[in-house]
């Protein structure tokens, strides 16, 4: 409630009734304005003039009708805006910088990691002996068990069960007989090759368990089905390998990374390590002071033989193949140039031996292949019963390959051909697993190479990497496919059914670099990589790179033939144009002799004319003439 008390004067300046009755106190007259507060409005902007009194304009002066006071409406709005003045906002206020500030909206997450317990197989084995024999009888005597099974049937009750599980087994008998359960429905259907895109999964890793970090060198797969694959560790830094490093080598499950199936312990650090291809518990090693340890892995993990240390190799033993033979027979390579035959039933010297000796063999190359005299170091074998049972490949430090025949009478003409291309150590060679008797793989220097054996220049080569390469082979179950591995950790897989330029997967395996690989052979679809930090990689193949297509071989024999018609066209015209090159200078020859007999004009013409055939042939073969030849001054002319 709100009382505003009101004094009217009249326009003489005399005061009302009212006022005057106030004044004597004789009477008080009041008028009630009652108004409730929210129906106010907000006062209205003050401004005060130059002499500091309220602004407003001058009717309302004159008329006094202005106040403080307006009936307004109860909305939020802007009455007033006072800045100071430039001088005064340079005195006392101050530029705020600009704050950045970042709100999450987002829920706060955290992230929890958690070590499930390591778990740990062992093998472990239970012995059964034969049982259910009375304590009165001694199952391993003959004649006591003879008698006891006399005396069993005659009894009445051996009788009666006898005849009861009789009607059983006839039963199942007929059943046998009136259906085959072994019938296979379909047995000649063909599977197609697959869609799915070209693949590799990593599976696992198996670490070396040694402190003192090594180079796994070698691995070979068991030929029992792919379930375990044998390492062979060293450091082939010459003088580098630490006092303290351990010359043990494993066997491990593909099932149990964690810890080894099999400790070898050499007497000397393994370098290469091969399986029998038929006995899956006959395992060779050569070692890095050229020894060869023979294991029978049934017997433990110490070596069964050992070959003698004045009989052996000079260098490391780096690749071993086993041979076609009766009894357990291989043959091994190194670096100091020899190829040794060995017996495991005896190994303290070798059967046979030859020296890689490239003396006066020039004429085993190529045309325009030089080939260095001296004995060569082997690196890497390739031995193939399809190929024949006593020819083999050796590759060399040099980047030769020596196409070898056992059964030459003369050891110095087992060396039958020279294959030159590489730059440097041939580190992988391989015949194909199926075209063995024609076609071979090798892998050195920046290039891979695909040779035919009526060839000496290779049919099929990749571009060369910038990386060097260390290893490779051919798919077992696929003709068209082989794999590479390389100096920066990266694998590759060509396949030659769709791609030729280039290769089909390149999957990074690791950064210390690979040195070696192998294919399990029985499915083609586990991969073994070795590093340089002594971790093996286990990788899964996916079906489109090993399920073969049901025309694949064709395709790819057709395609090889090709390229090897191709090159013997080219070999052809090379050797012809070399022919009639070699009859020009023959021509040439005689042509100046005869000018030097009887010198006129026709002579002259004539070496001139054999001289730019000549030049033109030199030209078309890429070859360019040396300074001084292909330019003839004619015939010359005299003056009349």
């Amino acid at each position: 409630m709100c009382i505003r008390d009101r004094v009217s004067t009249q326009s003489t300046g005399e005061p009302s009734r009212n006022t005057m009755a106030e004044v004597k106190g004789t009477a008080k007259i009041a008028l009630p304005y009652q108004r409730k507060r929210s129906e106010f409005g907000r006062p209205p902007p003050v401004k005060q003039d130059a002499l500091g009194g309220p602004w407003v304009t001058a009717k309302k002066v004159v008329e006094e009708s202005w106040t403080m006071f307006q009936d307004r409406n109860a909305t939020g709005e802007t009455m007033e805006e006072i800045f100071p003045d430039d001088e005064h906002r340079e005195q006392t206020f101050i530029t705020r910088k600009t704050c950045l500030g970042h709100v999450q909206c987002g829920p706060t997450a955290s992230s929890t990691t958690t070590n499930t317990p390591r778990f740990e197989q062992k093998i472990g084995f239970m012995s059964h002996n034969e049982g259910g024999w009375p304590e009165t009888v001694d199952c391993t005597d003959p004649e006591q068990t003879a008698r006891f099974r006399k005396r069993v049937e005659k009894e009445e009750e051996y009788v009666a069960a006898v005849k009861g599980m009789a009607a059983n087994i006839e039963h199942t008998l007929r059943q046998n007989s009136a259906i085959d359960i072994y019938e296979e429905y379909f047995s000649g259907l063909q599977e197609e090759h697959t869609t799915d895109p070209p693949a590799a999964k990593n599976l696992t890793a198996f670490k070396d368990p040694q402190n003192v970090k090594r180079t796994v060198t070698s691995v070979s797969w068991n030929p029992d089905g792919g379930r375990k694959f044998a390492c062979a560790y060293s450091n082939l830094q010459f003088q580098q390998a630490p006092g303290d490093m351990t010359s043990q080598s494993y066997v491990w499950d593909v099932n149990n990374p964690n810890f080894p199936d099999l400790t070898l312990t050499p007497s000397n650090p393994l370098v290469s390590l091969e399986y029998h291809p038929r006995d899956p518990s006959v395992l060779m090693g050569g070692t890095y002071n050229g020894l060869l340890v023979f294991w029978d892995l049934r017997s433990g993990s110490q070596p069964n033989k050992t070959s003698q240390l004045a009989t052996s190799h000079r260098d490391p033993v780096y690749d071993i193949a086993w041979v076609q033979s009766k009894y357990y027979e291989c043959m091994t390579t190194s670096t100091d140039g020899q190829v040794l035959w060995w017996d495991s039933r005896k190994m303290s010297e070798p059967t046979d031996h030859y020296l890689l000796d490239t003396t006066n063999k020039q004429n085993a190359a190529g045309v325009d292949a030089v080939v260095k005299s001296g004995v060569q170091g082997g690196t890497s074998l390739a031995y193939d019963v399809a190929a024949g049972p006593l020819k083999f490949l050796v590759g060399t430090e040099a980047g030769y390959i020596c196409s070898c025949d056992k059964k030459s009478k003369q050891p110095t003409d087992r060396i039958q051909s020279i294959y030159t291309g590489h730059y440097g150590p041939v580190y992988s060679l391989q015949r194909h697993p199926q075209l063995a008797a024609k076609y071979f793989l090798s892998i050195g220097d920046w290039t891979c190479k695909i040779w035919m054996q009526d060839v000496k220049t290779p049919i099929m080569s990749t571009k060369y990497d910038q990386c060097y390469l260390t290893g490779g082979c051919w798919s077992p179950t696929r003709a068209g496919v082989f794999y590479m591995t390389k100096m920066n950790g990266v694998f590759e897989v060509w396949d030659l059914l769709y791609k030729q330029n280039e290769p089909t997967l390149s999957i990074p395996i690791g950064d210390a670099g690979l040195q070696c690989m192998r294919v399990e052979k029985e499915n083609g679809k586990l991969v073994a990589f070795g590093s340089g930090d002594g971790s093996t990689a286990l990788y899964e193949i996916s079906d489109a790179l090993s399920v073969a297509a049901a025309s694949e071989k064709s395709v790819i024999m057709g395609m090889l033939d090709r390229e090897t018609n191709r090159e013997k066209q080219l070999v052809t015209l090379d050797k012809e144009r070399r022919a009639k090159l070699k009859k020009l200078e023959v021509e040439a020859a005689t042509a100046a002799k005869a000018a030097e007999a009887n010198p006129d004009e026709m002579s002259d013409h004539m070496i001139a004319e054999l001289e730019k055939e000549v030049n033109e042939i030199l030209m078309a073969s890429g070859k360019t003439a040396p300074r001084g030849e292909g330019e003839s001054e004619g015939p010359v002319e005299k003056d009349e």
